[in-house]
């Protein structure tokens, strides 16, 4: 009889055990693949506007009337604010870390000073280029806006002399491009996201 019980016992706790791991892994599931096929638009809009993290690798296009510059950089942002761009390409400052935590700009890795960096590339060391700060932008401008255009997710928002339109993939809610024009500079700035990993760090 004792054996009988124990074993009932047993069981029970095997079972709650084994759907306590069930619903544990289906919430999980449920949270990490809430972007997909069946996401809304504004789910998909709410999702970049909600973004805590991310690590991508970018490539830079940086055009004026003057010249055209290609940039390829390791883009990170993180929930303690901190964004880090590490240059990958050109290969004079390949390795250059700038990191931005709040007002604080740190140069790493580099045999240029800072005022270097500022004066021959300008755009490199600028935040503007950084998804969080599209988000920002949007997020504060009340015109701020988003449409549907073949398959994508098309989000705009206007800063002084300032536009930059982020396009999105409707199917995964990646961004796929950032482009930036300077009105008062007569400069386009193309950035297309060609690895992007979004809330994992």
């Amino acid at each position: 009889m004792k054996k009988k019980s124990f074993f009932i016992l047993f069981t029970v706790i095997i079972l709650i055990g084994i759907s306590i791991f069930f619903i544990f892994f289906y919430n999980k599931t449920a949270k990490t693949s809430k972007i997909g096929n069946n996401s809304t638009s504004q789910e998909i809009v709410d999702y970049i506007l909600n973004i805590s993290s991310y690590e991508a690798k970018v490539e830079i296009q940086i055009e004026s009337n003057k010249n055209k510059n290609r940039y390829v950089l390791k883009q990170q942002y993180n929930p303690q604010n901190e964004i880090m761009q590490e240059v990958l390409e050109p290969s004079n400052i390949a390795g250059t870390k700038i990191i931005k935590n709040g007002n604080q700009l740190k140069l790493e890795n580099s045999n240029l000073s800072l005022s270097s960096i500022y004066e021959n590339y300008q755009y490199v060391s600028d935040n503007n280029l950084d998804l969080s700060c599209f988000i920002e932008n949007y997020k504060q401008d009340s015109k701020a806006n988003w449409k549907e255009e073949n398959e994508k997710i098309i989000m705009k928002t206007k800063k002084e002399q300032e536009e930059k339109t982020l396009s999105v993939d409707r199917k995964t809610g990646k961004p796929i491009k950032l482009e930036i024009k300077c009105a008062n500079k007569n400069t386009g700035i193309y950035i297309l996201y060609n690895e992007v990993n979004i809330n994992c760090l």
